[in-house]
């Protein structure tokens, strides 16, 4: 069975669209499947879903910080989503045929050819990291672009590979291996972005919620909405609809309603079936009574 890899590449990048279509034919021009991408231009910063093998991946993400670093300087960036690098970070999610120990070895040759190559400092993370208090990406991201070069000073935060100062105006990436991951915003019926931080620190793991939610209160200034931007690290053990059901309540203390939520990125077709299940109460359902869930097995 040929390996199927697939990796989430972010970009400090959302407002320019000629920088994001440039990076991405870069990426197709190496034959990596691009499944998405998506940008946003309040958190200055672009997702590419990419799929392949180790050989086209390696290839595609060299291509990527090859145009990332020449046209994003994060010296001149603004955004609402914390950030260290013009490649911000690169995670690679074993799908088909491929192992978690195979992304764990692929994220470290990636990351030492790109510090090699483009003299950007890396930093390996969860399955991949060096040591324990480099698995989660907040840590090593607390303090962004404008914190790292005294953050790197300290022997504890050494990079895994190349110089021991942030590049000049790509700053450092962090590359890893990690499972499928939900990128889940939901936007509040309000401009006070304090609702939303409030909400936020109270779902997050870090501050005594869920366990595998991580969560942020952001303002959407284009739009005067306050969101609740949220990363969903297992939803199996924690599910969408439980999040968002959270959400609601806690805003509704505060005279908040939801007015929308959203995807970024893509999504295991199994964390829409169990909202749905959830919410539609359904009895008895079996998830093989998706017609194209059917069609896909009988083909």
């Amino acid at each position: 069975m040929p390996r199927l890899i697939e990796s989430v590449p972010n970009i400090s990048e959302g407002r320019r669209p000629e920088v994001v279509e440039a990076a991405v034919a870069a990426v197709r021009a190496t034959g990596a499947r691009v499944l998405d991408v998506q940008s946003d231009a309040d958190h200055n910063r672009s997702v590419l879903s990419l799929a392949g093998d180790e050989a086209q991946l390696a290839a595609a993400l060299l291509a990527l910080f090859e145009v990332a670093t020449a046209r994003i300087d994060l010296r001149q960036h603004k955004g609402e989503h914390p950030r260290l690098g013009a490649v911000d970070v690169v995670p690679f999610i074993p799908i088909e045929g491929a192992t978690m120990a195979d992304c764990v070895a692929l994220a470290r040759g990636v990351g030492q050819q790109v510090a090699e190559r483009f003299g950007v400092p890396v930093f390996l993370y969860e399955e991949a990291g060096s040591a324990p208090h480099r698995r989660n990406l907040e840590d090593i991201r607390r303090g962004e672009f404008e914190g790292l070069a005294e953050k790197m000073k300290g022997a504890q935060w050494q990079p895994d590979f190349g110089p021991t100062r942030p590049h000049p105006s790509a700053g450092a990436s962090v590359i890893g291996a990690r499972m499928p991951l939900i990128a889940y915003n939901v936007n509040l019926g309000t401009s006070d972005v304090e609702v939303a931080k409030r909400i936020a620190k109270a779902i997050r793991h870090s501050s005594g919620g869920f366990r595998f939610v991580k969560a942020m209160g952001i303002m959407l200034e284009a739009r005067q909405v306050a969101q609740v931007s949220i990363n969903m690290t297992d939803f199996k053990k924690t599910p969408l609809f439980r999040v968002f059901e959270t959400v609601r309540a806690e805003a509704a203390r505060y005279g908040v309603n939801v007015i929308g939520s959203e995807i970024v990125g893509l999504v295991p077709a199994e964390a829409l079936i169990d909202a749905a299940d959830h919410f539609l109460r359904l009895e008895k359902f079996d998830p093989t009574q998706v017609l194209e869930r059917r069609l896909r097995e009988q083909g």
